[in-house]
Protein backbone atom coordinates (compact mmCIF):
# COMPACT_ATOMS: atom_id res chain seq x y z
CA UNK A 1 0.00 0.00 0.00
CA UNK A 2 1.33 3.31 -0.89
CA UNK A 3 0.72 6.60 1.40
CA UNK A 4 3.19 8.80 -0.45
CA UNK A 5 1.65 12.41 -0.47
CA UNK A 6 3.77 12.64 -3.77
CA UNK A 7 1.68 12.01 -6.83
CA UNK A 8 3.58 9.55 -9.68
CA UNK A 9 2.38 11.90 -12.48
CA UNK A 10 2.71 15.64 -11.41
CA UNK A 11 4.45 17.77 -8.74
CA UNK A 12 2.92 17.97 -4.93
CA UNK A 13 -0.08 20.04 -4.31
CA UNK A 14 1.21 23.48 -2.75
CA UNK A 15 1.11 23.94 1.00
CA UNK A 16 2.11 25.85 3.24
CA UNK A 17 4.76 23.72 4.61
CA UNK A 18 5.91 23.47 0.90
CA UNK A 19 6.10 26.68 0.13
CA UNK A 20 8.21 27.51 3.04
CA UNK A 21 10.55 24.65 1.60
CA UNK A 22 10.68 26.46 -1.45
CA UNK A 23 11.94 29.33 -0.14
CA UNK A 24 14.45 27.78 2.65
CA UNK A 25 15.55 26.30 -0.69
CA UNK A 26 15.92 29.36 -2.86
CA UNK A 27 18.01 30.60 0.66
CA UNK A 28 20.88 28.10 0.46
CA UNK A 29 21.28 28.64 -3.12
CA UNK A 30 21.86 32.05 -2.50
CA UNK A 31 24.37 31.47 0.26
CA UNK A 32 25.76 29.24 -2.27
CA UNK A 33 26.47 31.48 -5.02
CA UNK A 34 27.71 34.09 -2.94
CA UNK A 35 30.58 31.30 -1.72
CA UNK A 36 31.07 30.16 -4.96
CA UNK A 37 31.83 33.92 -5.99
CA UNK A 38 34.45 34.10 -3.42
CA UNK A 39 35.55 30.34 -4.58
CA UNK A 40 35.78 31.48 -8.30
CA UNK A 41 37.94 34.49 -6.94
CA UNK A 42 40.30 32.88 -4.65
CA UNK A 43 40.81 30.21 -7.62
CA UNK A 44 41.70 32.79 -10.37
CA UNK A 45 44.62 34.32 -8.41
CA UNK A 46 46.48 30.85 -7.62
CA UNK A 47 45.28 29.32 -11.07
CA UNK A 48 49.15 28.93 -12.19
CA UNK A 49 50.22 27.44 -9.13
CA UNK A 50 47.45 25.19 -8.18
CA UNK A 51 47.27 23.58 -11.53
CA UNK A 52 50.59 21.74 -11.21
CA UNK A 53 49.88 20.77 -7.87
CA UNK A 54 46.09 19.45 -9.36
CA UNK A 55 48.08 17.56 -11.75
CA UNK A 56 50.69 16.02 -9.77
CA UNK A 57 47.91 15.16 -7.10
CA UNK A 58 45.40 13.80 -9.49
CA UNK A 59 48.33 11.31 -11.19
CA UNK A 60 49.10 10.08 -7.64
CA UNK A 61 45.63 9.48 -6.36
CA UNK A 62 44.86 7.15 -10.09
CA UNK A 63 47.55 5.39 -9.57
CA UNK A 64 47.13 4.75 -5.63
CA UNK A 65 43.66 4.44 -5.07
CA UNK A 66 41.89 3.97 -8.48
CA UNK A 67 41.24 0.10 -7.75
CA UNK A 68 37.67 -0.51 -5.58
CA UNK A 69 37.71 -2.24 -2.76
CA UNK A 70 36.97 -6.01 -2.58
CA UNK A 71 33.24 -6.52 -3.44
CA UNK A 72 32.55 -3.17 -3.70
CA UNK A 73 32.21 -0.47 -6.43
CA UNK A 74 33.60 2.55 -3.69
CA UNK A 75 33.53 5.78 -5.12
CA UNK A 76 37.63 6.39 -5.03
CA UNK A 77 39.10 9.28 -6.09
CA UNK A 78 39.98 11.50 -8.02
CA UNK A 79 35.91 11.90 -8.49
CA UNK A 80 34.21 13.36 -11.01
CA UNK A 81 34.69 17.07 -11.16
CA UNK A 82 30.99 18.11 -10.13
CA UNK A 83 28.95 20.72 -8.25
CA UNK A 84 25.50 20.80 -7.32
CA UNK A 85 22.29 23.59 -7.14
CA UNK A 86 21.50 23.36 -3.60
CA UNK A 87 20.21 21.51 -2.22
CA UNK A 88 21.44 19.28 -4.16
CA UNK A 89 20.09 16.30 -6.02
CA UNK A 90 20.87 12.50 -5.95
CA UNK A 91 19.54 12.06 -9.47
CA UNK A 92 21.88 14.69 -10.50
CA UNK A 93 25.18 12.91 -10.11
CA UNK A 94 27.62 12.02 -12.61
CA UNK A 95 28.65 9.27 -10.34
CA UNK A 96 25.87 7.54 -8.50
CA UNK A 97 26.01 6.65 -4.88
CA UNK A 98 25.60 3.35 -3.47
CA UNK A 99 22.33 3.15 -1.56
CA UNK A 100 21.03 -0.81 -2.30
CA UNK A 101 23.75 -2.77 0.43
CA UNK A 102 22.40 -5.51 -2.04
CA UNK A 103 24.35 -8.23 0.38
CA UNK A 104 22.44 -6.98 3.38
CA UNK A 105 19.74 -9.41 3.90
CA UNK A 106 16.60 -8.92 5.72
CA UNK A 107 15.58 -10.68 9.03
CA UNK A 108 12.67 -8.91 9.92
CA UNK A 109 14.89 -6.74 12.83
CA UNK A 110 12.10 -4.07 12.56
CA UNK A 111 8.49 -5.61 11.63
CA UNK A 112 5.85 -3.97 12.42
CA UNK A 113 7.83 -0.53 13.46
CA UNK A 114 7.24 2.70 11.92
CA UNK A 115 10.40 4.81 10.81
CA UNK A 116 10.47 9.00 10.11
CA UNK A 117 13.89 9.96 8.45
CA UNK A 118 14.44 13.86 8.42
CA UNK A 119 16.29 13.92 5.31
CA UNK A 120 15.30 10.75 3.90
CA UNK A 121 15.22 11.42 -0.17
CA UNK A 122 18.83 10.67 -0.69
CA UNK A 123 22.36 9.95 0.54
CA UNK A 124 22.91 8.32 4.02
CA UNK A 125 18.70 8.67 4.89
CA UNK A 126 17.97 6.77 1.25
CA UNK A 127 20.39 4.06 2.09
CA UNK A 128 18.86 3.96 5.86
CA UNK A 129 15.36 4.00 4.59
CA UNK A 130 15.95 1.14 2.12
CA UNK A 131 17.36 -0.65 5.07
CA UNK A 132 14.48 -0.49 7.55
CA UNK A 133 11.84 -0.82 4.67
CA UNK A 134 13.84 -4.55 3.77
CA UNK A 135 13.85 -4.98 7.98
CA UNK A 136 10.30 -4.93 7.86
CA UNK A 137 9.62 -1.29 8.64
CA UNK A 138 7.06 1.30 6.89
CA UNK A 139 9.06 4.51 6.18
CA UNK A 140 8.38 7.89 6.48
CA UNK A 141 10.71 10.75 4.49
CA UNK A 142 11.05 14.55 5.69
CA UNK A 143 12.92 16.53 3.01
CA UNK A 144 13.17 19.97 1.74
CA UNK A 145 11.89 20.41 -2.09
CA UNK A 146 14.16 17.54 -3.79
CA UNK A 147 10.57 16.56 -5.36
CA UNK A 148 12.43 13.88 -7.70
CA UNK A 149 14.24 12.20 -5.31
CA UNK A 150 11.79 12.06 -2.96
CA UNK A 151 9.38 9.94 -5.41
CA UNK A 152 12.40 7.55 -6.20
CA UNK A 153 13.27 6.74 -2.32
CA UNK A 154 9.27 5.81 -2.08
CA UNK A 155 9.55 3.61 -4.71
CA UNK A 156 13.06 2.04 -3.60
CA UNK A 157 10.56 1.54 -0.15
CA UNK A 158 7.73 0.07 -1.70
CA UNK A 159 10.00 -2.66 -3.54
CA UNK A 160 11.56 -3.79 -0.14
CA UNK A 161 7.39 -4.27 0.88
CA UNK A 162 7.19 -1.24 3.24
CA UNK A 163 4.49 1.79 2.99
CA UNK A 164 6.16 5.21 2.21
CA UNK A 165 5.23 8.31 3.33
CA UNK A 166 7.23 11.78 1.60
CA UNK A 167 6.34 15.05 3.67
CA UNK A 168 7.86 18.09 1.90
CA UNK A 169 8.98 21.10 4.46
CA UNK A 170 11.55 22.68 6.52
CA UNK A 171 12.96 20.96 9.77
CA UNK A 172 13.66 24.53 11.06
CA UNK A 173 9.68 25.12 11.15
CA UNK A 174 8.24 23.45 14.35
CA UNK A 175 4.69 23.57 12.67
CA UNK A 176 6.04 21.63 10.32
CA UNK A 177 8.00 19.13 12.63
CA UNK A 178 4.61 18.57 14.50
CA UNK A 179 2.55 17.97 11.37
CA UNK A 180 4.96 15.62 10.13
CA UNK A 181 4.91 13.81 13.23
CA UNK A 182 1.22 13.81 12.69
CA UNK A 183 0.50 12.63 9.18
CA UNK A 184 3.30 9.66 9.91
CA UNK A 185 0.96 8.68 13.03
CA UNK A 186 -2.20 8.78 11.18
CA UNK A 187 -0.27 6.95 8.32
CA UNK A 188 1.46 4.25 9.61
CA UNK A 189 -1.16 4.04 13.28
CA UNK A 190 2.65 4.70 15.29
CA UNK A 191 6.23 5.60 15.43
CA UNK A 192 8.78 3.92 16.91
CA UNK A 193 11.68 4.97 15.46
CA UNK A 194 12.75 9.00 14.56
CA UNK A 195 15.82 9.24 12.74
CA UNK A 196 16.91 13.15 12.51
CA UNK A 197 19.56 13.66 9.67
CA UNK A 198 18.46 16.43 7.71
CA UNK A 199 21.28 19.19 7.17
CA UNK A 200 22.77 22.09 5.59
CA UNK A 201 26.38 22.77 4.72
CA UNK A 202 28.28 25.25 3.60
CA UNK A 203 32.33 25.70 3.68
CA UNK A 204 33.44 29.16 4.86
CA UNK A 205 37.49 29.88 4.13
CA UNK A 206 37.70 32.31 7.50
CA UNK A 207 35.57 33.38 10.21
CA UNK A 208 35.28 36.41 8.32
CA UNK A 209 33.64 34.59 5.65
CA UNK A 210 31.05 32.85 8.11
CA UNK A 211 28.42 35.79 8.31
CA UNK A 212 25.69 35.04 10.83
CA UNK A 213 22.75 34.59 8.75
CA UNK A 214 24.37 31.62 7.71
CA UNK A 215 25.54 30.46 10.85
CA UNK A 216 21.80 31.01 12.19
CA UNK A 217 20.66 28.86 9.24
CA UNK A 218 23.08 26.12 9.71
CA UNK A 219 21.99 25.74 13.55
CA UNK A 220 18.70 26.02 12.93
CA UNK A 221 18.93 23.33 10.70
CA UNK A 222 20.55 21.10 11.83
CA UNK A 223 20.46 21.49 15.83
CA UNK A 224 17.28 23.25 16.17
CA UNK A 225 15.68 21.24 13.78
CA UNK A 226 16.75 17.87 15.64
CA UNK A 227 15.32 19.56 19.00
CA UNK A 228 11.57 20.45 17.29
CA UNK A 229 11.38 16.75 15.49
CA UNK A 230 12.23 14.81 18.98
CA UNK A 231 9.89 17.17 20.68
CA UNK A 232 7.07 16.35 18.32
CA UNK A 233 8.12 12.57 18.35
CA UNK A 234 8.30 12.12 21.93
CA UNK A 235 4.37 12.15 22.80
CA UNK A 236 3.90 9.15 20.58
CA UNK A 237 7.63 7.06 21.48
CA UNK A 238 6.67 4.25 23.84
CA UNK A 239 9.36 2.02 25.82
CA UNK A 240 11.81 -0.03 23.41
CA UNK A 241 11.07 3.12 20.77
CA UNK A 242 14.23 5.20 20.03
CA UNK A 243 15.98 8.20 18.77
CA UNK A 244 19.01 8.36 16.17
CA UNK A 245 21.04 11.40 15.20
CA UNK A 246 23.26 11.59 12.50
CA UNK A 247 26.44 13.75 14.05
CA UNK A 248 30.17 13.85 11.42
CA UNK A 249 33.55 13.22 12.19
CA UNK A 250 33.77 17.13 11.95
CA UNK A 251 31.82 16.74 15.50
CA UNK A 252 34.50 15.37 16.53
CA UNK A 253 37.37 16.86 15.61
CA UNK A 254 36.58 19.51 14.05
CA UNK A 255 36.87 21.22 10.53
CA UNK A 256 38.64 24.45 9.64
CA UNK A 257 36.14 25.42 6.52
CA UNK A 258 33.19 24.14 8.23
CA UNK A 259 33.15 26.39 11.54
CA UNK A 260 29.55 26.67 11.70
CA UNK A 261 28.55 22.96 10.39
CA UNK A 262 31.16 21.40 12.66
CA UNK A 263 29.67 22.77 15.79
CA UNK A 264 25.94 21.72 15.04
CA UNK A 265 27.74 18.44 14.82
CA UNK A 266 29.31 18.66 18.16
CA UNK A 267 26.00 20.12 19.50
CA UNK A 268 24.26 16.78 18.05
CA UNK A 269 27.06 14.64 20.21
CA UNK A 270 26.28 16.44 23.49
CA UNK A 271 22.53 16.52 22.72
CA UNK A 272 22.14 13.04 21.64
CA UNK A 273 24.20 11.94 25.17
CA UNK A 274 22.07 14.12 26.91
CA UNK A 275 18.56 13.61 25.48
CA UNK A 276 19.99 9.57 26.39
CA UNK A 277 19.94 10.44 29.70
CA UNK A 278 16.54 12.50 29.85
CA UNK A 279 14.73 9.79 28.43
CA UNK A 280 16.15 6.38 29.62
CA UNK A 281 14.02 6.18 32.77
CA UNK A 282 11.27 5.79 30.00
CA UNK A 283 12.67 3.26 27.97
CA UNK A 284 13.36 5.56 25.20
CA UNK A 285 16.92 4.93 23.63
CA UNK A 286 19.05 7.86 21.95
CA UNK A 287 21.81 6.99 20.04
CA UNK A 288 24.29 8.49 17.25
CA UNK A 289 26.05 7.90 14.08
CA UNK A 290 29.02 9.54 13.23
CA UNK A 291 30.24 9.71 9.92
CA UNK A 292 32.92 10.55 8.18
CA UNK A 293 32.89 11.51 4.30
CA UNK A 294 30.25 10.02 2.55
CA UNK A 295 29.59 10.27 -1.33
CA UNK A 296 26.67 12.26 -1.51
CA UNK A 297 25.05 15.01 -2.97
CA UNK A 298 25.77 17.03 0.44
CA UNK A 299 29.47 17.65 -0.79
CA UNK A 300 29.43 18.35 -4.67
CA UNK A 301 26.81 20.73 -3.60
CA UNK A 302 28.77 22.64 -1.10
CA UNK A 303 32.21 22.05 -2.46
CA UNK A 304 34.04 23.74 -5.96
CA UNK A 305 33.76 20.81 -8.74
CA UNK A 306 37.78 21.38 -8.57
CA UNK A 307 37.54 20.05 -4.63
CA UNK A 308 35.38 17.10 -5.39
CA UNK A 309 37.76 14.88 -7.44
CA UNK A 310 40.19 14.18 -4.16
CA UNK A 311 36.71 14.00 -1.67
CA UNK A 312 37.55 11.52 1.17
CA UNK A 313 41.25 10.72 -0.37
CA UNK A 314 42.93 11.99 3.02
CA UNK A 315 41.30 8.93 5.00
CA UNK A 316 43.12 6.46 5.90
CA UNK A 317 41.00 4.42 4.08
CA UNK A 318 41.77 6.61 0.82
CA UNK A 319 38.36 7.10 -0.25
CA UNK A 320 34.87 8.50 0.71
CA UNK A 321 32.06 6.38 2.25
CA UNK A 322 29.33 4.87 0.11
CA UNK A 323 25.69 5.31 1.76
CA UNK A 324 25.27 1.79 2.01
CA UNK A 325 28.46 1.18 3.97
CA UNK A 326 27.09 3.74 7.06
CA UNK A 327 23.20 2.50 6.26
CA UNK A 328 23.75 -0.59 8.72
CA UNK A 329 24.80 1.00 12.01
CA UNK A 330 21.30 2.97 12.04
CA UNK A 331 19.66 -0.37 11.56
CA UNK A 332 21.67 -2.07 14.55
CA UNK A 333 20.42 1.11 17.01
CA UNK A 334 17.05 0.82 15.71
CA UNK A 335 16.71 -2.74 16.55
CA UNK A 336 16.03 -3.63 19.97
CA UNK A 337 17.08 -6.94 18.81
CA UNK A 338 20.23 -6.10 18.32
CA UNK A 339 20.81 -2.88 20.76
CA UNK A 340 18.23 -3.26 23.98
CA UNK A 341 20.95 -2.16 26.16
CA UNK A 342 22.91 0.66 24.11
CA UNK A 343 21.93 4.07 24.71
CA UNK A 344 23.95 7.63 24.75
CA UNK A 345 26.42 6.19 22.26
CA UNK A 346 28.07 8.25 19.13
CA UNK A 347 29.20 5.60 17.00
CA UNK A 348 32.22 6.71 14.37
CA UNK A 349 32.26 5.48 10.79
CA UNK A 350 35.07 7.58 9.22
CA UNK A 351 37.35 4.92 7.46
CA UNK A 352 40.32 6.42 9.39
CA UNK A 353 42.01 4.87 12.65
CA UNK A 354 41.51 6.87 16.21
CA UNK A 355 38.44 9.02 15.78
CA UNK A 356 36.68 8.74 18.87
CA UNK A 357 33.42 9.10 20.35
Amino acid sequence: MTTSTLPRSRPPRATTASATAKETADKHRAVQARQDLRDHDKAAQKKAAAAQATSATTTRARTRRAAPGPGHDEPTPPLPRQHLDKPGLEADMQLKPRYQAQHYRGSGKLDGMAVLITGGDSGVGRAVAVLCAREGADVAIAYLDEHEDARKTCELIETEGGRSLALAGDVKDVDFCNQAIGQVVKAFGKLNVLINNAAFQEHAASLDELTEERFDETFRTNIYGYFHMAKAALPHLQRGDSIINTGSVTGLRGSKELLDYSATKGAIRAFTKALAHNLADRGIRVNAVAPGPVWTPLNPADRPAGEVENFGAKTHLGRPAQPEEISPAYVFLAAPCCSSYVTGIVLPITGSAGDGA
